[in-house]
Order: structure tokens, then sequence, then C-alpha cells
């Protein structure tokens, strides 16, 4: 017998989503789980930076905005060039740059 709440054509037509899946996109939802780490994404929002950047920025220390950037890029956020001494980031694409507008509007009208 079918719920009060749903009916057996609505039951019917949804599939669970598949759990490797599941869990891929609960990494990606992860990367935006922590402050600093949205701060990092905040400021490649507006383009590729240097990890010494980024440090002078947040007034961070190097192995902790490193640490930081090294769990953005094991998730697919973001990307790293690197030219001579230095590692360029930047977003992986614009899905995570859609993922982190649409994370800061529903923050400001929540």
């Amino acid at each position: 017998m079918a719920s009060a709440c749903v009916t057996e054509h609505q039951s019917s037509e949804r599939e669970p989503l598949d759990a490797q899946l599941a869990w891929r996109a609960a990494d990606v939802f992860k990367a935006f789980a922590d402050p600093t780490r949205v701060k990092i994404i905040a400021l490649l929002d507006a383009g590729e930076l240097c990890v010494g950047e980024l440090c002078l920025t947040l007034g961070m220390s190097q192995p902790a905005v490193s640490s930081q950037l090294r769990l953005l890029r094991a998730l697919g956020i973001v990307t790293v060039r690197r030219e001579g001494k230095h590692a360029y980031y930047a977003l992986a694409d614009e899905h995570v740059r859609n993922l982190f507008h649409q994370g800061l509007a529903h923050a400001r009208h929540a």
C-alpha cells in the first residue's frame, strides 16, 4: 500500500541517486564547508593567483594555505599551473564558479 503522501505514480518516476555519484557530490560540497576554503574560492573567482598572493591576502601561512589548496585540488575544485618555482591556482571550471555564486546568493537571502 502506498503512503498517503506519495502516490504510486510519483514513486515509480523517481530513482535513487547512484551511491558513487552521491559520494562524489558530497565531496564537492565538502569543499564549501570550510570558511577558509570559501575565501580561497572567492579570491580565485576573480582569477588565477599564486600561493604567495593567497597567503598575503588571507593573512595566513604558506603551509596553511597550501594544505587547503591540496584538498581543493584533490576534490577537483581548483587546478594548478606551474611556472618555474611558482604555482598558480585557478577555479577548475564554470561548474565550480556557478556553485560558488549560487551558494553566496542563497546565503545572502537565507
